[in-house]
C-alpha cells in the first residue's frame, strides 16, 4: 500500500478488500490545486501480483462520459448538433422507430431505448448484435422518461464514426486523451499490457478469469470497441482527466472542451422528468437526491459516472472537488453487492478529508 496509514480513505478502502469487496483499490481525490489523497492497494487478482502506478482497470461504463466528451468535441467542430436525429447520421434507421431519436435523447438516456439487452447471447457477431438493437422496441416515447440504455449509447458510438469519418478508438485517442495527457488510456489493450491489468470476471460465458480484455459481454461481441464499455485507463490517466474537467476542459496537452460547451454538457438536463431520481446531463450522472453513488456531501452542480467493474469519477465545481475510484469489485464474481455501501462511504470521506485539508 503506498499511502500513510492514517489517511482515512486507505484505513476504509484496506477494510473493504480484507472484506473481499474487490481485491484492488486505486484512488486519487483532491481539488482544482491538485492532489490530497492517493494511493493502490491490493493485488491484480486474488493471489497475484501487488497493482502498481502500470495497472490498468476496466472502466465499464466510465466509457460512456469520455465517449460523451468525444461527441461534444465534435459538436464544437460543426460535425452534429444535439438536435441531430440518428437517421441524420444511421441512414439504415430511417424506417424504424428510433428515427427521430436525437443525439440529445442518447446522451441523456431520454431515448426510450430499452437498456440491461444481454443481446450477446443470441447475437454472436457485431452485424448481428447491432440489428438487434435496431430491432428493439421503445419502451417509452423519447423524451418522456429516464431510462439508463447502453443500447443507446452504442447507437450513439455508431453516430460519432459516421459523422467524423473516424473510428471511435481514433476518436478518442485525439479528442480526449492526447489534450488531457492519457497515454494509456486505451481500447483493446495489446496482449504484452493485458497482464497489468486488474482482473475482472470468472466468466461462465467466455470460460475463463477476465484479465485485460473487456468485461462487458455485449462490447465483447463488438470487437472490444464500443459508446458503452471497453476503455482501460491507469490511475494517473483518471485523475488528469478529473483535473481538466476541474480546470474548466483544460488538460496538461491542450484544451479538451470550451469552458461553454463543458458547461453546457455537465449542467442537469433531466430533473424536469424525475427531480428526486435518475438526474442526467449529457452522458454524465448528476448528484441525485435519491443517488447512493456520489454520497451525500456533493453539491447539486456535481456531475460523474460509475463503472459495473467498480470504477468511478465525480467533480464538483463549487466545491472545487474531484474523487477517483477504481476497484475491480467484480473479481471474482459479479454478484457482490457490497460496493453500493463502499461508494458513499468513500465519497462522504473524500470530501470531508479534503475540505479539512483546505482549511
Amino acid at each position: 500500500m503506498t499511502s500513510e496509514s492514517r489517511d482515512p480513505l486507505a484505513t476504509f478502502l484496506s477494510t473493504a478488500r480484507e472484506q473481499q469487496v474487490f481485491s484492488a483499490a486505486a484512488w486519487s481525490v483532491g481539488t482544482v490545486d491538485g492532489t490530497a489523497s492517493r494511493g493502490l492497494l491490493g493485488t491484480r487478482a486474488w493471489g497475484g501480483d501487488p497493482v502498481d502506478a502500470e495497472t490498468i482497470w476496466d472502466l465499464a461504463s466510465l466509457t460512456k462520459p469520455i465517449v460523451g466528451l468525444v461527441v461534444m468535441a465534435l459538436l464544437e467542430r460543426g460535425r452534429l448538433a444535439l438536435t441531430d436525429p440518428i437517421a441524420l447520421h444511421l441512414p439504415v434507421y430511417a424506417d424504424t422507430d428510433k428515427a427521430d431519436i436525437t443525439i440529445w435523447h442518447l446522451l441523456t438516456h431520454t431515448s426510450g431505448i430499452p437498456g440491461g439487452q444481454r443481446l450477446y447471447r443470441d447475437h454472436t457477431d457485431p452485424t448481428s448484435l447491432l440489428r438487434a438493437v435496431r430491432q428493439l422496441p421503445l419502451r417509452a416515447a423519447p423524451g418522456t422518461q429516464v431510462e439508463y440504455s447502453s443500447q443507446g449509447f452504442m447507437i450513439l458510438g455508431l453516430i460519432a464514426e459516421a459523422a467524423s469519418g473516424q473510428t471511435l478508438d481514433a476518436l478518442v485517442r485525439r479528442y480526449v486523451a492526447e489534450p488531457v495527457g492519457m497515454p494509456r488510456l486505451m481500447y483493446n489493450p495489446p496482449e504484452e499490457v493485458r497482464p497489468l491489468a486488474a482482473a475482472t470476471e470468472e466468466c461462465g460465458w467466455r470460460g475463463r478469469l477476465i484479465q485485460g480484455t473487456v468485461h462487458d459481454e455485449n462490447a465483447e461481441v463488438l470487437g472490444g470497441v464500443a459508446a458503452h464499455a471497453g476503455l482501460f485507463a491507469t490511475l494517473d490517466d483518471i485523475e488528469r482527466l478529473g483535473l481538466a474537467l476541474l480546470r474548466e476542459g483544460q488538460g496538461e496537452h491542450g484544451r479538451l472542451l470550451a469552458p461553454r460547451t463543458l458547461a453546457v454538457m455537465t449542467r442537469p438536463a433531466t430533473d424536469h422528468l424525475d427531480p428526486l431520481d435518475h438526474r442526467r446531463s449529457l452522458a454524465w450522472q448528476g448528484a441525485d437526491i435519491l443517488g447512493t453513488v456520489p454520497g451525500d456531501l456533493l453539491t447539486a452542480a456535481a456531475y460523474g459516472h460509475a463503472g459495473f467493474t467498480g470504477t468511478s469519477l465525480w467533480v464538483d465545481p463549487t466545491l472545487g472537488f474531484y474523487a477517483v475510484l477504481l476497484t475491480n469489485r467484480v473479481h471474482p464474481r459479479r454478484d457482490s453487492t457490497a460496493m453500493q455501501w463502499v461508494r458513499p462511504r468513500f465519497h462522504n470521506l473524500a470530501v470531508t478529508s479534503v475540505l479539512e485539508r483546505r482549511g
